[in-house]
């Protein structure tokens, strides 16, 4: 026994990765049926204040069955040609799925650049928040027709690019659907003495030995699925490989129940979401009241009203330290130049068009992009 159930309790944000096997039928069409019943999932987690986020992949698969290609593109030209057919239709299923049960959906097409230019990312950090605020369920898939990368080999069937994303946003579980239902020993398609293993702490060299080669309808295998576990457990996030043909196994998957594979994060979750923004160097200074330092410990956003002063020079993006008449006690990412800052500190949000002429954010620092000094 795992203790799932104890474990999942304080699960707030969730990223589920289906892959283009559990989304494409067997005569290369989009799996209605299967989709409603994830819109249906996700409705219940909504329906608990859970925060969820979809990586989908089939764009590639639903494009080969519109210009009725009998087998997937291989050179990369025609990968992404097929790619940007088949993306719209696929948001345009999600869509239609999540409608039914009252929810709106996002499209969000990512490509690495996301995840290593400073600006593009908090951009897409914040947007995400923004979006989650709303009510609205993010739909994630790699961004095939610009992507200078092949298709496929860069996040291997959208894989890495959950786990990615998962680090990014701070999420609390990783779920990777797909056609099988665990990692084994040894591939169980193939051998009888195939032994699952429920639950991993550390991915040893034994345990990559056992990554296989890719899934029949998609790129990603076994291998790629133990790349994004590496980067889920640093980042401290808990996830899971289970068998998207388990009936409600994201429910299962909340209720504890044991299916699947369970990969543990190295250190405690919450430290480790915040420890690389307390560890940075800060750029600058920000001087808040009494008032916007309780309501930041209180896990709140910095708005400019509690704003009364600021030191040095920083940019957007940039970690800046918070300071109180009691010292020094979070570090945070700005939404907001210090010359922006100047104008705005002490001002209501709504003021901060009229000053500045544009406003990009009301917060200066959101909550998620604040961590609290021990």
């Amino acid at each position: 026994m795992d203790n799932r159930k104890e474990l999942f309790k304080d699960i707030k944000k969730i990223v589920v990765k289906i892959g283009t096997s559990s989304l494409i039928t067997k005569d290369g069409k989009f799996n209605r049926e299967f989709a409603n019943d994830i819109a249906r999932e996700v409705s219940k987690l909504k329906s608990k204040g859970k925060d969820v986020i979809l990586v989908s992949s089939g764009a590639v698969g639903i494009g080969c069955e519109i210009l009725d290609f009998k087998e997937r593109p291989q050179s990369i030209p025609l990968k992404q040609a097929t790619a940007a057919v088949g993306q719209s239709l696929l948001m345009h299923e999600w869509s239609n799925v999540f409608e039914k049960h009252g929810l709106k959906v996002a499209q969000i097409l990512l490509t690495y650049d996301a995840f290593s230019d400073r600006k593009t990312y908090l951009n897409l950090r914040n947007s995400m928040s923004s979006l989650l605020e709303l009510g609205v369920i993010p739909i994630i898939n790699e961004n095939d027709p610009v992507c200078v990368h092949e298709i496929g080999e860069t996040f291997g069937d959208n894989d890495t690019l959950s786990a990615m994303v998962s680090s990014k946003v701070e999420a609390d579980l990783l779920i990777l659907m797909t056609d099988i239902d665990g990692l084994y020993t040894k591939n169980p398609k193939k051998a009888k003495d195939a032994i699952k293993i429920p639950v991993i702490e550390e991915i040893t060299p034994e345990i990559e030995s056992f990554g296989g080669g890719a899934s029949e309808k998609g790129t990603g295998g076994m291998k790629t699925k133990l790349e994004a576990a590496k980067i889920a457990q640093k980042s401290g996030c808990y996830m899971i490989i289970a068998p998207s043909e388990e009936k409600d196994l994201i429910s299962k998957v909340m209720n504890g129940e044991e299916v699947g594979t369970l990969f543990l994060p190295k250190k405690n979750i919450e430290g480790n979401k915040i420890r690389w923004i307390t560890l940075a160097k800060p750029k600058g200074k920000i001087i808040v009241d009494i008032g916007a330092r309780n309501a930041l410990l209180d896990h709140k956003s910095l708005l400019p009203r509690g704003v009364i002063d600021i030191e040095g020079n920083f940019d957007v993006g940039d970690i800046v330290a918070i300071e109180s008449g009691e010292g020094i006690f979070a570090k945070g990412i700005t939404n907001y130049t210090d010359k922006e800052l100047n104008k705005i500190k002490g001002k209501n949000t709504d003021e901060i068009e009229s000053i500045l002429g544009y406003k990009n954010y009301n917060e200066i620092i959101k909550h998620e992009n604040i961590g609290i000094l021990k």
